[in-house]
């Protein structure tokens, strides 16, 4: 599946190399942030999880720690410990200033846990309550490993297919930007296979090398590469001192890419096994991520430090934080349900459509063989219509 693979070592760049630094092993260390004890939720209050939830809440993101997650790492509370073994932050789970009665523990992926997909994870690790699972993923894990998202975080895919705008001039659209026949390079057969699907590619165009680095990009500006309107935009132009300069793109949401992305998934069991926390814990996770965007800097200075303490090689400045956090606003990827008005609210229709999108191509490709059923992959149950994006 088209997961992602981006990683930018700073360190490296004017050799145009990738270092991997060596992970940390050492012990779990505690956040020298420690301000006042949140107040606590009253015993049965809308806010208080403990008698209804597990005393930790266990969360499986897709990557590593990223603004795209930050309505998650925006519930964790002061004086947070990280274990820089299992790549892993834990501290009180604190919504609006509450402290719920539980803990939280957000726990990365992609090289932390050997780039499984977070489905195959969840069932791996019962622990696991919540995961990031893309929609494309959960109907490739549909028949062996169904989840069912409960909410959504942002309402549109960030990633993007970019392009140097001097070697494509006038270029406005990928379809533009492709005219010529040049490579359009990803880390899987998803997005090219959708490009073709529109016409917008031809096959031969289609190369699946990408590797996570700027080094091709750098050295051949005449390819198109795949990375998230998020992120890329501002790392080429600022931390990319071979680059330094701005790059062209277009969301894949304009030509078809109709997932949610990462939206909060549960083990398809769990929506009866754990409906008593669930419907207290998703208004909280809808909320945060509203509250996420409001004021991201307690959420942002959580990423930055734990991205520097895990030392993966993966690095994450403040300055793409508060970037991306403005291209959620700008380019509108978290916004109420066009359909009912809430935040959070899957649309079945939009579902459906991507399904119908989405599974030929995986069956062309072998990696599904059953139909899917659009309304397996989510539920409105949980979700409290009140909230909504003002």
């Amino acid at each position: 599946m088209n997961r992602r693979t981006r990683s930018v070592a700073l360190a490296s760049l004017a050799a145009l190399s990738l270092v991997t630094l060596a992970a940390c092993g050492g012990s779990d260390t505690t956040s020298s942030g420690a301000d006042a004890p949140s107040a606590s939720a009253p015993a049965d209050a809308a806010m208080d999880l403990s008698d209804v939830c597990p005393s930790t809440i266990v969360m499986q993101q897709d990557w590593q720690p990223e603004a795209e997650h930050g309505a998650w790492y925006a519930l964790v509370g002061k004086g947070y410990t990280v274990d820089t073994n299992k790549k892993s932050v834990t501290g009180e789970l604190v919504a609006h200033g509450v402290d719920t009665g539980v803990k939280i523990e957000i726990r990365s992926g992609g090289p932390a846990i050997g780039y499984s997909p977070v489905p195959a994870q969840m069932y791996l690790d019962k622990d696991i309550l919540i995961g990031a699972v893309n929609t494309d993923e959960a109907i490739a894990a549909s028949a062996k490993q169904p989840t069912v998202a409960v909410t959504s975080q942002l309402t549109v895919s960030p990633q993007i297919i970019m392009w140097d705008p001097d070697s494509h001039p006038g270029a406005t659209t990928i379809k533009e930007a492709a005219a010529d026949g040049d490579p359009v390079v990803t880390s899987g057969d998803t997005l090219p296979a959708l490009l073709e699907s529109k016409g917008i590619i031809a096959k031969s165009q289609s190369d699946t090398s990408y590797e996570g680095t700027p080094q091709r990009f750098v050295s051949d500006p005449t390819i198109l590469q795949q990375g998230f309107a998020t992120a890329e935009p501002y790392i080429y132009e600022h931390e990319v001192p071979q680059w330094d300069k701005p790059v062209s793109y277009q969301l894949m949401s304009d030509i078809g890419y109709s997932i949610y992305p990462e939206p909060a998934a549960v083990r398809a069991e769990d929506v009866t096994k754990q409906a008593p926390c669930l419907k207290k814990l998703v208004p909280i996770l809808q909320q945060a991520q509203i509250d996420y965007l409001d004021d991201p800097a307690w959420a942002n200075s959580v990423i930055v430090d734990i991205v520097n303490q895990y030392q993966t090689g993966w690095t994450y400045s403040e300055g793409v934080a508060d970037f991306a956090v403005q291209q959620m606003k700008k380019l509108h990827l978290v916004t109420n349900d066009p359909q009912s008005g809430v935040f959070g609210k899957f649309d079945p229709d939009r579902v459906k459509k991507t399904v119908d999108t989405f599974a030929p191509i995986m069956k062309a490709a072998g990696t599904l063989k059953d139909d899917v059923d659009p309304s397996s992959l989510y539920t409105n149950q949980f979700i409290d219509d009140s909230i909504k994006l003002p």
